[in-house]
C-alpha cells in the first residue's frame, strides 16, 4: 500500500487546520451548568405478595408507603420525559445521576466518581476476557511522532480532520509535531517491528487501557467527545487466517458482553468498506439499538491485513527461513459504551442499570420513625448488609438520618440501583423486610415479608437479581425486533428511516450507491449482520443477485 513521508507542508497544513478548529465557539460555562437538585416524587406503595401473615403485610405496606411520601429535603425537578426532548432527557440523566460533568476546554468531560465505577464494571468484565483468550496489558506513549501516521495513506487521510498536534514544548518549536494519540496503530508497529523477529515471536497479543485525542465538531457526553476513555487491543500473527480469526473472536467477546452483562441486544456484524476503519481490510462491528431507535457502534474489530505492517517494517522469520509481513488485527470499545447503557434500559424516573454491571447491586434504606427505632434498625440493616457482602454483592446501607426515605428511594432510582431493601421497626419486629425492584415500578415490583434469615434473604436477592437482568434483555430485544423493518425496494427503506426504523434488506451496491443512500436519508449503512439468511435475494436498490441482507439506520 502506498505511503508517503512526513513534509513540512503537511504538517502547516494539519496545524492550520486545527488552529481553526481551536477558534470554534463552544458552550458557555453557564450554560449547561450541571445542578445536583434530584427529582422527588411519592413513590407507588406496591407489592408481590409473599407467604406471611396478611396482617403483618398491611401494617408493611402502611409503614413503607409513609417512607415513601416526599418530604423535608426533596425536590419537585422531574427530567425531561424520553417522548418530550430524547436528547434533553439523556442529559438530564447524565447531569442528575451525576455520571458526568462538562469539562473546561471545549469536547471534553469529566467523568464523575459514580459514572466512573460503571466504566470500571466495564474494565473489569472485559479485562477478565482478554485475559482468559490469552492477552496481556501494555502501554504505549499518548504522543506521536506526526510522520508514523504518514506511512499508512489510508489511516491518515481517516483521522486528519480529528487530530490534534503539539507544535510547541518546553517553549521551543518541535522539529517534528507530535500527534495527540487518536489510536495507537502506528505507534504499537513502530515497537511491533523491533520485538518481532522469528515466528516463534508470533503470535503476540497485547491491549492497552487508556485515553485517546479525536477533534470532533459536535459533542455529547460519553457519546462523543474530545477525549474519551477507551481499552484497544493490537495483535500480531503468522497468517492471515490467524489474524481473521482473532478479530471475529474478539467482536465475539464484545458481543458476549453487550448482550449478557450490559443487557443491550446488539447485531454482530461486518462493516461496509467505506464504514470500515482507516486501514483495515475488513471491521466487524456490534450495533445496538437506542430508545430513541438510533444506531449506537458501541465496539468494533478490525483485520489490519498486512497494511500496517509493510509500511513499518513489522516482519519475521518463517519457518522456511523467509521474512514475511506479519498478519494482524486492532480492535477498541470505550466510554460511548456508558452512553450506550443509558439510552438502552434509561426511563423517565432516570437511569436503570444492569445488575451485572451496577456499582451497587442493591441500596439498604432505614425507615425510622423516632430516634427510639434508630438503634434497632440501623442494627438490622447492618447485619444484612453484612449478609450480601458474604455473597459478593455489591450493597450500600444508606445510614444518613438528616434525609427522608422517600428522597432515599428516589435518589436511588435515578442512579438505576436494581433493588432497594427497605427496613422498617415493624420490619424489624417481624425478622421481615420489604424489597423493590427498580425494572418494575409500582405495585408489581415490591416483596413485602422477606425473610431477614441471612440463607433466605440471599437466595431472595440472588434470584431478583437475575430476574431483573434478563427483564431488561428481553425489554430491549422486544423494542428492537419491533422496531427493525424487512424491506425490499429503495421507498420501502425511505419509510421504514423516515419512521425512526431500522431498514433491513437485501443489498449489491457499490460505494457510490451507499452514498447516495445516505444522502437522501441520512441513514448508513450498519452492517452485514453475521446472521444471514440462507438463500441470497436481490439488491433492493439495483436489481442485483446475490445480495447481501443489510441493515440501514440513522445512527450516532
Amino acid at each position: 500500500m502506498a505511503h508517503s513521508a512526513w513534509c513540512p507542508a503537511r504538517a502547516q497544513q494539519l496545524k492550520c487546520f486545527m488552529g481553526s478548529l481551536v477558534q470554534g465557539r463552544h458552550p458557555q460555562p453557564g450554560s449547561h451548568s450541571f445542578n445536583h437538585k434530584r427529582w422527588m416524587c411519592a413513590a407507588a406503595p406496591a407489592t408481590q405478595e409473599a407467604p406471611a401473615a396478611q396482617q403483618q403485610q398491611k401494617q408493611q405496606k402502611q409503614q413503607h408507603a409513609k417512607g415513601s411520601n416526599k418530604q423535608k429535603g426533596g425536590s419537585d425537578k422531574a427530567i425531561t420525559p424520553k417522548s418530550e426532548d430524547y436528547s434533553r432527557w439523556y442529559l438530564d440523566i447524565v447531569r442528575e445521576a451525576q455520571l458526568a460533568d462538562y469539562g473546561p476546554v471545549r469536547g471534553t468531560m469529566v467523568i464523575r466518581p459514580y459514572g466512573y465505577a460503571i466504566w470500571e464494571g466495564i474494565q473489569r468484565h472485559l479485562d477478565a476476557e482478554f485475559k482468559a483468550t490469552g492477552h496481556q496489558n501494555a502501554y504505549f506513549p499518548q504522543l506521536i511522532p506526526l510522520s508514523f501516521l504518514n506511512k499508512e495513506a489510508d489511516h491518515v487521510e481517516g483521522f486528519a480532520p480529528e487530530l490534534c498536534l503539539v507544535t510547541k514544548a518546553g517553549g521551543k518549536e518541535l522539529e517534528e509535531p507530535l500527534v495527540v494519540r487518536p489510536t495507537s496503530e502506528t505507534m504499537v508497529n513502530h515497537m511491533f517491528a523491533q520485538w518481532v523477529q522469528s515466528h516463534r515471536d508470533l503470535p503476540l497479543l497485547l491491549n492497552q487501557w487508556g485515553n485517546v485525542h479525536r477533534w470532533e465538531m459536535r459533542t455529547r457526553p460519553f457519546l462523543r467527545t474530545t477525549e474519551f476513555l477507551w481499552q484497544e487491543g493490537h495483535t500480531a500473527h503468522a497468517t492471515a487466517e490467524e489474524a481473521e480469526e482473532e478479530a471475529r473472536k474478539m467482536i465475539g467477546v464484545y458481543r458476549d458482553f453487550a448482550v449478557n452483562v450490559a443487557g443491550i441486544p446488539v447485531v454482530a456484524g461486518r462493516k461496509s468498506r467505506i464504514e470500515s476503519f482507516a486501514g483495515a481490510d475488513i471491521t466487524y462491528t456490534i450495533e445496538g439499538m437506542m430508545g430513541d431507535r438510533r444506531a449506537l457502534q458501541a465496539g468494533t474489530s478490525h483485520n489490519l491485513g498486512t497494511n500496517f505492517a509493510k509500511a513499518f517494517g513489522t516482519t519475521f522469520l518463517d519457518e522456511q527461513g523467509q521474512q514475511q509481513p506479519v498478519h494482524q488485527t486492532s480492535w477498541g470499545l470505550s466510554t460511548r459504551m456508558v452512553g450506550g447503557v443509558i439510552m438502552t434500559h434509561g426511563d423517565d424516573a432516570g437511569l436503570r442499570l444492569p445488575p451485572a454491571l451496577a456499582p451497587i447491586q442493591v441500596v439498604i434504606v432505614p425507615i425510622t420513625k423516632k430516634d427510639a427505632d434508630v438503634e434497632s434498625v440501623l442494627s438490622a440493616a447492618r447485619k444484612l448488609q453484612a449478609t450480601l457482602v458474604a455473597a459478593d454483592i455489591r450493597c450500600k446501607l444508606d445510614e444518613r438520618l438528616d434525609q427522608s426515605p422517600g428522597f432515599k428511594y428516589n435518589d436511588y432510582e435515578m442512579r438505576g440501583v436494581p433493588v432497594r431493601v427497605e427496613v422498617g421497626p415493624r420490619d424489624v419486629a417481624q425478622s421481615a423486610c420489604v424489597t423493590a425492584r427498580r425494572d418494575q415500578p409500582g405495585k408489581q415490583g415490591k416483596t413485602f415479608g422477606v425473610s431477614m434469615e441471612a440463607e433466605a434473604f440471599t437466595a431472595h436477592i440472588h434470584e431478583l437479581l437475575a430476574s431483573i437482568q434478563e427483564s431488561l434483555l428481553q425489554e430491549a430485544i422486544a423494542f428492537r425486533d419491533a422496531n427493525i423493518v424487512d424491506v425490499s425496494s429503495f421507498d420501502d427503506l425511505k419509510q421504514a428511516v423516515a419512521e425512526g426504523r431500522w431498514a433491513r434488506g437485501p443489498w449489491a451496491g457499490n460505494d457510490a450507491d451507499e452514498e447516495k443512500v445516505k444522502q437522501e436519508t441520512q441513514a448508513t449503512l450498519r452492517c452485514f449482520p453475521f446472521d444471514q439468511p440462507a438463500d441470497r435475494g436481490t439488491c433492493f436498490y439495483t436489481g442485483s443477485s446475490n445480495a447481501e441482507t443489510a441493515i440501514f439506520a440513522k445512527a450516532y
